[in-house]
């Protein structure tokens, strides 16, 4: 059975803009030629057709403006559409904005009742489900203090854990598994999986690829306010990558005098461990990366670095033979350094990286080429933050038995 149906639905909206005042001199006419207005069009959404049965999880994702917020105030009956057909079957909630509805006034306690209220609930059925809560929430302690004295993780895991208590046919959800700290993401992620477990129809629109996949059976991509495709979680999450992606970065070297010209980087290139080369990898595989050099002198005690960091700008890890006591004397000509990682730990998204040659100790770069490639990383081993952590563990069991060393992944090393 189909909970949800969209049958050629667009969204116009007009947009108006300030006309030229022109060259009138009568102050009148001034007046009157600045209050013009000129009207365009903009489809929000165009001729948008799709889909959603009874208990599955459809993700819905794509650049900022490409409709998916439209798709969601659409199918909330914020807003109608301008053409088409939407078609639901079911109890609807939409869980967008948490905590939207609070009075500040007002103590935790009685917030829950107010927002409660405002999702659908009924008072008997707030009052059985009061105490699990406000265990989710975590503040019992700060139950009946008034929320304007909560703090801002506080006042969100409130509002979530409300919402998250509703029983709807289908749930509606916007970006709101980004509430809290990384412990109660991971709660919030859990109880939306219980949900789905239980028949729930969901429909998610997040920018966390990661999520969409762990939770979605389907997924469909967005673009300029029409369906780009649509298919499973991993190959729509790879084509948007793929579309998403900067052309080749602007490349360019550090300025410095010719005698510190000792050498040069000349490429850089990631493999997988089968030898192949790639620019995409998932969190969690195997990786190579493979530094090319040019030198023209001898460098006493090299020091090599790869540096990823986001297309923002944030530095997220280096891969560096400095880690490495060993003296690495370069002799003039070519050369190659492989650096190995048994995990790639990085979260999937898209990383720029730096590559340096410089002197053990020295301050200036002998050679650094910026943004010399891009690497994009696709959803693989589970991620809760900002990169996998490769680790080890083992269970002592209270009579005192040990149950050996379990691998839970191998420990990177950089060689």
């Amino acid at each position: 059975m189909v909970d949800l149906k969209f049958d050629r639905v667009s969204k116009r909206y007009h947009i108006r803009r300030e006309a030229s005042a022109g060259t009138a001199r009568n102050p009148l006419l001034l007046k009157l030629q600045s209050m013009r207005r000129r009207t365009e069009e903009f489809w929000a959404v165009r001729d948008v057709n799709f889909e959603v049965r009874r208990g599955e999880a459809l993700g819905i994702i794509g650049h900022n403006g490409a409709g998916k917020s439209t798709i969601l105030k659409l199918l909330a009956n914020i807003t109608a559409p301008t053409s088409g057909e939407i078609t639901i079957n079911g109890h609807l909630s939409a869980l967008i904005e948490v905590g939207s509805g609070f009075h500040p006034e007002l103590t935790g306690r009685e917030n829950i009742y107010l927002n409660g209220s405002i999702l659908g609930m009924r008072r008997g059925e707030i009052t059985k489900k009061l105490d699990s809560i406000v265990d989710f929430a975590g503040i019992s302690q700060f139950i009946d203090t008034p929320v304007k004295r909560f703090s801002s993780g506080m006042y969100v895991r409130l509002g979530f854990s409300i919402a998250a208590h509703l029983e709807p046919d289908i749930l509606l959800l916007d970006e709101v598994l980004a509430v809290g700290d990384a412990a109660f993401q991971s709660k919030c992620i859990q109880r939306i999986g219980e949900l789905k477990r239980a028949g729930t129809t969901i429909v998610f629109i997040s920018h966390d690829l990661g999520a969409v996949e762990r939770l979605c059976d389907r997924v469909l991509l967005m673009q300029r306010g029409q369906v780009m495709t649509t298919g499973s979680p991993r190959e729509v999450i790879n084509q948007y990558q793929r579309t998403d992606a900067p052309k080749a970065p602007a490349t360019h070297r550090s300025q410095s005098t010719d005698w510190l010209k000792a050498a040069e980087v000349t490429t850089l290139s990631f493999q997988h461990a089968g030898e192949e080369e790639a620019a995409s990898f998932h969190t969690g595989d195997p990786l190579i990366a493979r530094l090319k050099y040019e030198a023209s002198a001898r460098v006493a005690d090299a020091v090599f670095e790869v540096v990823f960091y986001t297309l923002d700008g944030n530095v997220q890890c280096q891969l560096s033979t400095e880690l490495s006591s060993e003296c690495l004397a370069l002799e003039p000509g070519s050369g190659e350094v492989r650096f190995f990682c048994d995990e790639l730990g990085l979260a999937p998204g898209l990383y720029y990286t730096d590559v340096s040659i410089k002197e053990r100790g020295a301050l200036e770069m002998i050679d650094c080429v910026y943004r010399s490639t891009i690497l994009r990383v696709d959803p693989g081993k589970t991620v809760h933050g900002a990169f996998h952590m490769p680790h080890r563990w083992w269970i002592i069991q209270a009579d005192g038995a040990n149950d050996g060393l379990r691998d839970q992944s191998s420990v990177s090393e950089f060689v």
